[in-house]
């Protein structure tokens, strides 16, 4: 019967509690001390940030969303 509690209470602790890890991961994508909201042009030259998202042009990645890294063109 012992046995029984310990492995009952063993799989409670394991699968009960919840892994909030993930939200203590930080973005490596973003540098929020790059955003300082200077003007960009309207010009439209679509670069792919590192966090999958498309902005309209590289000054918007960096400046308005602190993107670290991005490629040439739209996400797909």
């Amino acid at each position: 019967m012992k046995k029984l509690l310990c492995i009952c209470l063993g799989l409670s602790l394991v699968f009960g509690c919840s892994d909030d890890s993930e939200n203590d991961i930080p973005n490596m994508c973003i540098d929020e001390s790059l955003i300082n909201g200077l003007p960009c042009t309207a010009v439209v030259e679509p670069v792919c940030g590192c966090d999958g998202i498309t902005y309209n042009n590289s000054c918007e990645a960096v400046n308005w969303y602190g993107v670290i890294a991005y490629g040439e063109g739209p996400c797909d």
